[in-house]
């Protein structure tokens, strides 16, 4: 016996006696059609709440990554007002290294998550992020020097990094296809959530006290996830047949015939290659790579980055009517409905028409805080008012100055704008970049490419981060803001002349639509069951 797996391509079907399993004879053209074939009434009876809890236990790992992104919104102007230690007290340059040296330690621990995906597996990759996210909140936690608070910043950020790679891939390896659509969208869904309760914390727990709460979800996580299987594809790829048949049969349940779903993994580990640099000169890989990359640089240049790691900092710049804090909770809460929102349109309304959407409200909202926080020069006078903004939390001297602060309403105008560029955001290109990128990438070269994309992507957002404090700083707002509203025109233009619809798309007709450049050119009924 060779075990449960055959190592030949076609998966072992019962006989007519039910005692043994026999080889069909098919030729390579039917075997998508019997890969994809309707499952038998026993393979049907599939129980997932062991698969929910699995799910949950990996995306606490994406909570801690939200809650750590944000971490320094309620912090900083603690650690920028007067009252401040004077140990840890932070000018302008510590401030922006504090901000955006967790994009700088996420790009780090995603690039490290490559190598321990395929070293260690996923799920201990997972579980290994729970210790630099620990020893990076201690050293918060107790600081009582500046170097501790960026080591540990830094720390947090190599973890979010780990989380950010690991998570995906463990939950799409161990989903089942009918419900891989809706646990896929878990991970940021929690990130956000974890955000969510970040800010809501901050407005009652002390900065150091935040550190703590922030290593529970962490402790948790390793905890559950000791308890949780292995991803049935990595034990097939190291020869564990065996054990990824419990580990399949955990997942779905005790009455599920594990054979036909585990043949089918055996098939796509056997028949994947590896791609050369000659290969990689073709459109079916240098497209799609270059769409990803381009989506995941345009995504951090919109400048969601900094204005959820400075949020509370810039409303208190921009003079809203509640207090940043409170604002930075609401802010929070709408994230999280949008990415609802986004969750439940994603394959109704297609990926092109999501975008647009996301694209324009993010114009609008970003072009309103342009407008609102430009500053004009004055008329001649005695004493004209100093319209430059120093990054000074507690300063007097801030843009919004030029509205009433007895007009409420229009106090309220920059925190209705960022409510929408959020909502914006979070519907389109936050989620919609992630889930093209697993759709259009080759199967083939998607561990290069993805890491060249998550490299790009935190790079970008550390130089923006950085940059955006100095910005700030000598500019005010408006800069940036205008910065952000071009970025978002181009966008629009990105989407329109790059971007393919994959809606309703198998993986087979994409890769042909980037090899011939002209159209998806395989029978949608044919292959509806490999989009999964």
């Amino acid at each position: 016996m060779r075990g449960l797996i055959s190592s030949l391509d076609f998966p072992l079907l019962p006989d007519s006696t039910g005692r043994g399993l026999y080889r069909p004879a098919v030729d390579m053209d039917e075997e998508t059609s019997l890969l994809s074939r309707r499952p038998t009434s026993s393979e049907s009876r599939i129980n997932n709440s062991k698969l929910f809890l699995a799910v949950f236990s990996a995306v606490l790992g994406n909570f801690s990554f939200g809650y750590s992104l944000v971490y320094s919104s309620p912090v900083l102007p603690k650690l920028k007002s007067p009252d401040a230690d004077p140990r840890l007290r932070m000018d302008t340059e510590q401030a922006a290294w504090f901000g955006s040296i967790y994009t700088l330690g996420a790009a780090a621990g995603g690039l490290g998550a490559m190598l321990l995906n395929d070293l260690i597996g996923r799920k201990l990759s997972i579980m290994m992020s729970a210790v630099p996210l620990t020893i990076g909140y201690m050293l918060m936690g107790g600081a009582v020097d500046l170097w501790m608070l960026h080591v540990g910043r830094f720390l947090t950020g190599v973890a979010s990094g780990m989380t950010a790679a690991s998570i995906p891939v463990y939950i799409s390896e161990i989903s089942h296809k009918g419900v891989r659509g809706a646990v896929g969208s878990c991970p940021q869904i929690t990130a956000v959530f974890g955000a969510l309760a970040l800010y809501a914390m901050g407005l009652v727990v002390p900065w150091r006290w935040l550190a703590v709460a922030g290593e529970v979800p962490a402790v948790l996580m390793v905890v559950l996830l000791a308890f949780m299987p292995s991803s049935p594809r990595r034990l097939l790829a190291l020869g564990r047949e065996q054990q990824a048949e419990r580990a399949l049969r955990w997942l779905r349940g005790k009455h599920y015939n594990t054979n036909i779903e585990l043949s089918a993994i055996q098939h796509s580990i056997n028949t994947q290659g590896k791609v050369t640099w000659s290969q990689l000169a073709t459109p079916v890989y240098y497209r799609p790579i270059t769409i990803s990359v381009g989506m995941r640089f345009l995504q951090q240049m919109t400048g969601i980055t900094p204005i959820l790691v400075y949020l509370e900092p810039i409303f208190s710049q921009s003079k809203v009517s509640l207090e940043p804090r409170y604002d930075a909770a609401i802010v929070g809460a709408v994230r999280l409905f949008s990415v609802a929102v986004a969750a439940s349109l994603m394959d109704r309304a297609g990926r092109k028409a999501l975008l647009y959407t996301s694209s324009l409200l993010m114009f609008l909202s970003s072009l309103t805080l342009t407008m609102i926080s430009h500053t004009t020069p004055c008329p001649p006078g005695p004493a004209p008012p100093n319209h430059t903004m120093s990054w000074d939390y507690s300063s007097q001297n801030a843009i919004g100055n030029t509205l009433d602060a007895s007009d409420q309403t229009a106090g309220l105008i920059p925190l209705i704008s960022t409510m929408v560029f959020i909502f914006g955001y979070a519907m389109g290109w936050g989620p919609i970049t992630w889930l093209l990128m697993s759709e259009v990438l080759p199967l083939a070269a998607r561990g290069v490419a993805s890491g060249l994309c998550v490299t790009v992507s935190w790079l970008t957002a550390f130089m923006l981060t950085h940059a955006f404090t100095h910005l700030v700083d000598r500019y005010g707002l408006y800069v940036p803001y205008l910065c952000f509203t071009v970025v978002c025109v181009l966008c629009l233009l990105f989407n329109a002349v790059c971007i393919p619809e994959t809606r309703g798309r198998s993986l087979e007709e994409i890769e042909n639509y980037f090899r011939t450049g002209r159209t998806f050119t395989i029978n949608r009924s044919n292959s509806t069951a490999q989009s999964s």
